[in-house]
């Protein structure tokens, strides 16, 4: 089990598509968002982002928070693989 979430966990399946990067950027720069903005911010479907947000919360990159109806997604800094990506992508995004 151990062996199948590293591989999960490599950089290919981590950018494996445009709309997962816009979710990561836009979690990673806002910290905590619920799905409407993620959806609103990123101009993806809600199944495509409910998708991406359980392959990222699997490999512990965000934490799901439940008040009640609402779920609000959070980006694990803590977690230093998630903390690498999120320097990155604000060393990009200053860049240009």
């Amino acid at each position: 089990m151990k062996n199948k979430i590293q591989n999960e966990y490599n950089i290919e399946n981590l950018f494996c598509s445009r709309a997962r990067a816009k979710i990561i950027k836009t979690l990673a720069l806002n910290n905590e968002l619920n799905i409407s903005k993620i959806i609103k911010n990123t101009k993806l479907n809600h199944s495509n982002v409910v998708n991406h947000l359980n392959f990222l919360k699997k490999i512990n990159f965000i934490q799901e928070k439940n008040f009640g109806r609402i779920r609000i997604y959070r980006y694990k800094e803590e977690n230093i693989k998630a903390h690498c990506v999120k320097k990155l992508i604000e060393l990009i995004e200053n860049i240009y």
